[in-house]
């Protein structure tokens, strides 16, 4: 009975809110972002002529603000000098200049902000990333199972970074005063996959990690149950996140900082160890975009509202919409995207190459 009458809330805010949409929104005007992948079939960044097409994109579609892929797999869109920075350099001979600067003008030029979003401690399938060239698989997060070759670290389909290894901090560290030094116009950087895997979640076994917690805690044996090992783990990501913050407001002081956040809190925090929630409530991050990725859109709106009621300050919260679920359900992209908007924040499109390639959700983002 209270899901049900749950539901019958989220069900009248909806209404209330198609009820209102036209005047809001014609008055305050939308809050928008999007998420622009490196792995588009036609990639920004490579042309002159599809930086041209985003911005037309979204300038028909009033998208405010573009989260554009840099940095995926250890490898950079931008000038790096530890980070495989083949993909910069190719694009800078494609387009003849520094594409990203480009883009940056070009969105600025129609009062369209940009961040950079990064693929922190993912490496993909990348086993040749410098770092693993140079530290080897010491510097994977790992379990306690036994590890014969590299694919023996890869976890849901890709090896990930140990956040508490200091190898790694000092490497991410280089990446992002690499970016923030080189484009004094960023508006501001997302990190992403700032987290343990969430699959399985025993990881952070790695022989450095587990010297390091035997020595802060004193204890001799580590049990993966404890709240001193969870919390640990938890720590791990948060002092990484902090030191990544202060590096580049040492350079950019006005830089803004978000990350994205697992969903549904729970998996966040007990599952990734990333405690988003905190983050923005302490004001250690400007905001968080909440990857709200349920095909459903009843549970759309349920976890929506159940961050809501968690945070100090919604307004902190960016709502991302998983279009690429809804290829062949516009319908329910529509439904969530209103939903979305009922809170008057930004709702963040995910992504780029899955919404510019159906119609019917590019007609419906130009008319609403």
């Amino acid at each position: 009975m209270r899901v049900k009458k749950y539901q019958l809330g989220i069900v009248f805010l909806m209404c209330l809110y198609f009820a209102q949409s036209s005047l809001t929104w014609a008055e305050d005007g939308s809050k928008r972002a999007l998420f622009v992948s490196v792995i588009e079939d036609q990639q920004v960044l490579s042309s002159g002529q599809e930086i041209d097409t985003l911005i037309d994109f979204a300038k028909k579609t009033r998208i405010n603000t573009l989260f554009v892929q840099v940095y995926r797999s250890n490898q950079s869109w931008f000038p790096s000098q530890v980070a495989d920075s083949q993909p910069y350099q190719q694009n800078l001979k494609s387009v003849g200049q520094d594409s990203l600067a480009l883009l940056i003008s070009k969105a600025h030029a129609q009062g369209i902000q940009v961040h950079a979003w990064m693929n922190l401690l993912s490496l993909g399938i990348n086993t040749d990333a410098p770092i693993l060239q140079k530290y080897g698989a010491d510097v994977l997060t790992r379990n306690l199972g036994r590890k014969k070759v590299i694919e023996d670290y890869k976890i849901d389909s890709q090896y990930f970074l140990e956040p508490g290894d200091p190898r790694v901090r000092a490497d991410l560290a280089v990446i992002v005063a690499d970016l923030v030094g080189a484009y004094p116009e960023l508006d501001g950087i997302q990190f992403d996959y700032i987290r343990y895997p969430d699959w399985q979640p025993h990881y952070g076994q790695t022989a450095v990690n587990r010297q390091r917690f035997k020595t802060a805690s004193g204890l001799k044996e580590i049990d993966e149950n404890s709240f001193q090992w969870k919390d640990w783990q938890r720590t791990q990501v948060t002092e990484l996140l902090t030191m990544l913050i202060k590096k580049a407001r040492a350079i950019r002081p006005d830089i803004q900082i978000s990350t994205t956040g697992c969903m549904p809190y729970s998996r966040a925090y007990a599952e990734a160890f990333q405690s988003w929630a905190a983050w923005i409530d302490s004001g250690l991050i400007d905001f968080v975009t909440i990857m709200n990725y349920s095909p459903d859109p009843v549970e759309f709106a349920q976890w929506n509202q159940a961050i809501k009621n968690q945070v100090k300050d919604f307004s902190k919260v960016k709502i991302g919409v998983g279009t690429y679920k809804f290829a062949n359900a516009p319908q329910d992209f529509e439904k969530e995207f209103l939903s979305c908007e009922v809170y008057e924040g930004t709702c963040a499109i995910f992504y780029y190459g899955s919404v510019r390639t159906n119609p019917t959700m590019v007609r419906f983002l130009e008319k609403e």
